[in-house]
């Protein structure tokens, strides 16, 4: 019988694998709006009188909304989605009345935002196949009105999706026919190159620790100087590699971020820390005071869609808004600075905090703080670590407490080691800061322990 398992899991792993691949080919995810789709949709909503329907396209953790009739949505977390359930059933879904549908519990919270009672959805299908998508109808009261020839027309309608991708397909194909006319010689000149030259890890082995759910969280508790009570934690990802052991962040996540995977792997971060935020709520009630901060990188933050995708998760947790922290360098604003301002005013509206991670390295930081909502600048560790050799970086670091204060702004020093930092930040009226001194990042069971600390003081290693 575990052989019986074990087969249909690395069966499952690579149907889920063909689908992804089937997926990437299209290129349709995180596109400019498209009125062939937009058509698609609206006659959709007409021809069923629907409150709301979504094309939506699932990747490895979320649900990216092609178009939207009725109430706009970006995005949302694929866990507990509509689309998972008809991937589930390789095939459409008809729920007449989520209050009465046994499979619907705790899947209902997406839809319950929305007002919405009902819903049908069929799949959007490669050529080959693969379930690319959904095609879903909503409604805000209880339907019971869908049958199997309603169906059907929701099955050709999805089906003009299909037609519609392969189109596209066709399209990037043409435009890239040069690139394919290369040699072969070429070609394997290439390829033997990429395997003298190639080193740990590859593409593949980040792809197989994310489906095998290799990647951990570890928190490093933040601190209020003046008390060292943990009012705060940083999620850092690590790698717990089954021959390797624990690979730290510096060793993969470049590669991640070139391959794009960092998409996937950032997403299930913060799924990840949003439901460790809920476990702690369980444990004790005192806990809901503390603020978990995690890292955005530039991909997750560039999607116009993430502020649904941060809301949904809030949802469906139970995390309240002064519970999380969104934590983004400088350089991830950069690229595009237009959705960058509405990314960012989008979760301001959400009320989570927005951390300013890595401040005083880039050269227009303190345009950026006019710009931007952020609340929380985080000092560059590089500055903290120079205080007592001179005073330029010593007074760095005091301008920016300055300027904190004067635009009403809280500060974090990251990178404390030492007692003399320790000591010349409370003197410059630091309130808040991380650091080995004080916590080394640790697992989820470590830092439960220091939270049932009386007061959650960690002890005097400052004196």
């Amino acid at each position: 019988m575990p052989q019986m398992v074990l087969e249909t899991s690395k069966k499952d792993g690579i149907l889920e694998a063909d689908r992804l691949a089937a997926l990437r080919v299209t290129g349709i995810l995180d596109t400019e709006p498209e009125p062939i789709y937009d058509t698609l949709t609206r006659m959709t909503a007409e021809f069923f009188q629907a409150d709301m329907v979504v094309l939506g396209f699932g990747d490895e953790t979320r649900l990216w909304a092609k178009s939207c009739w009725g109430e706009p949505v970006r995005e949302i977390p694929r866990k507990n989605s509509i689309f998972d359930m008809v991937l589930a059933g390789n095939g459409p879904v008809v729920v007449s009345d989520i209050a009465l549908h046994p499979q619907m519990k705790g899947k209902e919270m997406q839809l319950r935002r929305y007002g919405l009672r009902a819903f049908a959805s069929v799949p959007v299908r490669a050529a080959e196949g693969e379930i690319l998508g959904t095609l879903t109808v909503l409604h805000k009261l209880p339907n019971s009105s869908i049958g199997a020839e309603e169906i059907g027309i929701l099955e050709n309608l999805a089906e003009m999706v299909t037609s519609q991708l392969e189109l596209g397909k066709l399209r990037k194909a043409y435009s890239s026919q040069r690139v394919r006319r290369r040699s072969r010689a070429t070609r394997r000149e290439n390829k033997a190159a990429l395997i003298e030259n190639q080193s740990w890890p590859q593409v593949a082995d980040l792809r197989r620790a994310l489906d095998q759910g290799q990647f951990v969280l570890y928190y490093q508790p933040e601190v209020e100087l003046a008390t060292r009570k943990i009012v705060g934690m940083e999620a850092l990802i690590r790698w717990q590699h089954p021959v390797r052991g624990l690979v730290p962040p510096g060793d993969f996540i470049p590669l991640a971020e070139e391959s794009g995977l960092i998409l996937p792997i950032g997403d299930w971060g913060l799924a990840e820390a949003c439901q460790q935020i809920q476990n702690w709520n369980q444990q004790n009630a005192s806990f809901e005071s503390l603020r978990v901060c995690v890292n955005l990188s530039a991909r997750q933050f560039s999607r116009p869609g993430l502020a649904d995708h941060v809301e949904s998760l809030m949802a469906q947790s139970g995390v309240a808004n002064h519970q999380l922290g969104l934590e983004l360098t400088e350089s991830s604003l950069m690229p595009n600075m237009g959705i960058a301002l509405e990314v960012l005013t989008n979760l301001r509206r959400l009320g989570v905090s927005l951390l300013m991670d890595d401040f005083g390295t880039g050269y227009s930081s303190l345009n950026q703080l006019h710009t931007f909502p952020f609340d929380v600048l985080k000092i560059d560790r590089s500055f903290i670590s120079r205080m007592a050799e001179g005073d330029q970086a010593l007074q760095i670091v005091r301008t920016i407490i300055e300027l904190a204060r004067v635009l009403g702004m809280d500060v974090v020093a990251e990178g404390i080691e030492t007692r003399d930092q320790y000591r010349l930040l409370r003197q410059m009226g630091c309130r808040f800061g991380q650091g080995y001194l004080m916590a080394r990042p640790m697992t989820v069971e470590a830092v439960t322990r220091l939270l049932e600390l009386p007061g959650r003081v960690l002890p005097d290693q400052t004196a």
